[in-house]
């Protein structure tokens, strides 16, 4: 199993942020798999963002669950993360993650104006 993120390297304050998550060689929709995003701010340890099960239900961390969608496209084998209102503090390298052990490269994504 595969997992490349994609998305922009810099997002301004208060705007949008949009994260793809291609999965190769496993179909997200198919039982039993949880796929996730997580991000490692600068300095910091990871913190889990969300996680969409096979089942297409979803589950927030309740610290940005105000903010924060994730979703999938099963045609597309794909996983989305949009965060909005972003922050400074939203810098960090963003992951996703299939359960229990993989992960993609990461992606580096800077709140700044």
């Amino acid at each position: 199993v595969q997992l490349q993120e994609s998305g922009p390297g810099l997002v301004k304050p208060s705007q949008t942020l949009s994260l793809t998550c291609t999965v190769s060689g496993a179909s997200i929709g198919t039982k039993p798999y949880y796929w996730s995003w997580i991000r490692q701010p600068p300095g910091k340890g990871l913190e889990w963002i969300g996680t969409i099960a096979y089942s297409g239900a979803p589950y927030y961390n309740q610290a940005l669950k105000s903010r924060t969608s994730v979703s999938r496209d099963n045609a597309k084998n794909t996983m989305y993360l949009q965060m909005n209102s972003l922050k400074p503090e939203d810098t960090a390298v963003y992951y996703c993650y299939k359960y229990p052990n993989t992960w993609g490269q990461g992606t580096q994504v800077t709140v700044s104006s």
